[in-house]
């Protein structure tokens, strides 16, 4: 029997050409369900002659294993999508998946509502979720249906494993390498308050302060380039004499070294930078930028693969953050 050749082979056409029928061919591929000895070898024997290549996509959605992986971004409206660290966590997703024949998808979970978590552990196509910027409201909505499928880059809980950089240590490194340079004036931008990585940041501030007698001057940023230009000027009428500004993310800290070029000041000469995260760009900015790691590559290939393996893994996993000393502190 001959058919056109400008389409792959289907299901059909292995099952008339084995003459069984099509859920008997359906079993014989998926390799589940009952089959006659005869009727495998008819299927097996049909199905290489043709060509024949399974769809795993319908495979999966009939075993209900899911075709996709969503990276469910919480934050308080759509932009946080727009944000690098994003693209490279589902980069690193999408590397793990496709060997699987997994897609990923993207979605935005609002603060307020962090319900659309029920939407997806009803979508037959999702075979997990990894939750990121992850806050105790989107945890306490993550329904039954995916408990097992869901791994946190942020904090987690008993049921859902968290992956995140250890950014109190990397905090402290960068405020040591600016107070071991003599920086005594050290001002601050934080990240976003609801975000618990934000806080573990301005904990380790806090402590080097209290420990080295010295005042603590703190102003909230959002980890963007905008917010730390304005924040940075900020930091100049209330504390004019700040020899050193550490920002919470890198992006953060572009913004700040800008608005203090604006003003006339040096970095480092009068005042000191550094950031965190250390993206590609701060190693060739001008100046170059000092930084310490946030290793977002191996953090979320392990959250996804903790997701599709479905393997048990330790409740919190923290990755060290180490200084990159560079020019602008």
């Amino acid at each position: 029997m001959s058919r056109p050749t400008t389409r792959p082979a289907t299901l059909e056409d292995v099952a008339r050409a084995a003459g069984v029928s099509r859920s008997t061919a359906s079993r014989v591929i998926a390799g589940t369900g009952f089959a006659s000895p005869a009727a495998r070898d008819r299927v097996a024997a049909a199905a290489d002659r043709l060509g024949y290549v399974p769809n795993q996509a319908a495979r999966a959605l009939v075993r209900g294993a899911g075709v996709r992986l969503v990276i469910a971004v919480s934050g308080a409206d759509a932009t946080v999508l727009d944000d690098p660290y994003v693209d490279r966590v589902v980069g690193a997703a999408a590397r793990v998946c496709a060997p699987h024949g997994v897609g990923v998808a993207l979605e935005w979970l609002s603060l307020r509502a962090p319900a659309g978590l029920r939407r997806l552990g009803e979508d037959r196509g999702v075979c997990g979720v990894v939750l990121v910027n992850t806050t105790e409201p989107v945890l306490d909505a993550v329904p039954a249906g995916l408990r097992g499928r869901v791994a946190s880059i942020g904090i987690g809980s008993a049921t859902v494993p968290s992956f995140d950089v250890d950014n109190a240590g990397g905090a402290d490194a960068v405020l040591r390498h600016l107070y071991d340079s003599g920086r005594r004036r050290i001002a601050m931008v934080t990240g976003p308050r609801w975000l618990s990585c934000a806080g573990r940041s301005v904990t380790a501030y806090r402590a080097l302060m209290r420990a080295a007698g010295l005042p603590v001057r703190l102003v909230a940023g959002d980890f963007t380039a905008d917010r730390g230009g304005r924040a940075a000027l900020e930091v100049l009428t209330r504390w004019p004499e700040t020899d050193a500004i550490f920002a919470a993310s890198d992006a953060t800290a572009f913004g700040v070294i800008s608005a203090l070029r604006g003003r006339g000041l040096r970095v480092p000469g009068d005042v000191a930078v550094a950031g965190f995260d250390d993206i590609p760009y701060a190693a060739v900015s001008t100046p170059a930028l000092t930084t310490a790691t946030h290793p977002v590559r191996r953090i979320a290939t392990a959250a996804a693969t903790a997701v599709l393996d479905g393997s048990r893994v330790p409740p919190v996993t923290a990755f060290p953050s180490t200084l990159v000393a560079r020019e602008s502190a």
